[in-house]
């Protein structure tokens, strides 16, 4: 089958495809989904240079196991459901390099462009510093419904945990984020608030 108006193509049609292993999938389908994975991991990691890294990894993945693929209809789903699982594995990841490491890693050298103010620049670093304290799955959670702007019923599905885990996790980390804004002094006057 030659490569057809990619565009014009279902998502179930594609991932049928994938799974008889046309070439031409495989392009749509970094074409189609890369970008979204690329900007969720951004925005999950602090950094551009690890979100390339990681779309890598979590199409490498979706790649290999595209014969599994149950419900072709669903193939936004599944690469979501890599994401998600790279993400975690890759939080985790640096979550335990800051414990075992006597120097705190610098995170957003490379998130933003060269007309973002100094002032800024260092208000989106201490913001990923404040993630950077939360667990793997409180943060991963906060940043799926706040940044993403995923509901509550699309995150427990994605991440395979109920919607009261949902809830719990988002209610934990608004709120030790609240805390920690209010007690960072830098924070509340730079966001206008007094200190």
């Amino acid at each position: 089958m030659p490569g057809p108006d990619c565009r014009a193509i279902s998502d179930g049609d594609l991932a049928r495809a994938l799974k008889d292993g046309y070439a031409w999938a495989l392009h749509e389908t970094w074409r189609r989904f890369a970008p979204m994975v690329s900007v969720m991991a951004a925005r999950a990691m602090g950094s551009n240079t690890e979100s390339e890294d990681l779309t890598q990894e979590v199409f490498y993945r979706v790649f290999r196991k595209t014969k599994t693929i149950r419900e072709p209809d669903s193939l936004r789903s599944f690469v979501y459901s890599f994401a998600i699982r790279v993400l975690k594995t890759e939080l985790r990841r640096k979550r335990t390099r800051g414990w075992l490491s006597f120097h705190r890693s610098e995170t957003l050298e490379d998130i933003g462009h060269a007309t973002v103010d100094v002032e800024s620049r260092d208000l989106l670093r201490r913001f990923y510093g404040l993630l950077d304290r939360l667990t793997t799955r409180d943060r991963l959670v906060f940043v799926l419904r706040h940044l993403e702007r995923m509901t509550v019923e699309e995150i427990a599905a994605r991440m395979d945990i109920s919607l009261s885990t949902v809830k719990r996790s988002l209610l934990h980390a608004n709120d030790k984020l609240a805390r920690w804004v209010e007690t960072d002094l830098g924070l509340p006057g730079f966001l206008g608030a007094d200190p």
